[in-house]
């Protein structure tokens, strides 16, 4: 992509994010998305079919980078030296939902926040997979897992309407204490 379409996708989520914070998801359309991030019709959807799709890819962006294997110095924390494990890619997943906290919050406040929910438990199901020891061999997997991505799920909820206050590493602990590990 290059420094142009990449403009335009970042005016098209700034515009998206900023619709979110004032209505909910149902009631946007896209030429109310269009009109915000100052773009036409046809670029618009030359990016995104849907807006769902668009919500999809703004999920995507801040997902796919922390459920990546390597994990690099960022600006607001560095697990880059650090064992890879469970541990770290919770708090590694919880620093960059901080980092994105208005989109975040935007995407949350309305009907919205069930598709993102729904998303965000995929990419769970998909960080839990990577750490099998997470997964007790004495129940059936797919009710360890359905427990594993509920609870952590929830416990973002409580953390971003606890204005995201403890610590993303406290979070982090006080989740594997709960369930365990």
């Amino acid at each position: 992509m290059d420094r142009r379409q990449q403009k335009t996708r970042k005016a098209i989520f700034s515009a998206f994010n900023n619709l979110l914070e004032k209505k909910h998801f149902n009631n946007i359309t896209v030429q109310e998305i269009i009109d915000e991030a100052n773009i036409g019709r046809s670029t618009f959807y030359s990016h995104f079919e849907t807006k769902d799709e668009l919500l999809k890819e703004m999920c995507t962006d801040i997902f796919d980078h922390i459920y990546s294997h390597e994990l690099h110095s960022e600006t607001s924390h560095d697990f880059s030296l650090s064992d890879h494990g469970l541990l770290e890619k919770i708090a590694h997943l919880l620093y960059h939902l901080k980092d994105n906290k208005e989109n975040v919050i935007g995407i949350l406040s309305g009907e919205s926040g069930e598709l993102f929910m729904r998303y965000f438990k995929e990419y769970l199901v998909t960080m839990f997979e990577q750490y099998p020891q997470s997964i007790k061999k004495d129940v059936p997997k797919d009710f360890a897992m359905n427990h594993l991505v509920g609870s952590l799920a929830e416990a973002v909820k409580w953390w971003i309407a606890a204005k995201m206050e403890p610590k993303p590493e406290t979070v982090a602990e006080n989740y594997l204490k709960l369930i365990g590990l």
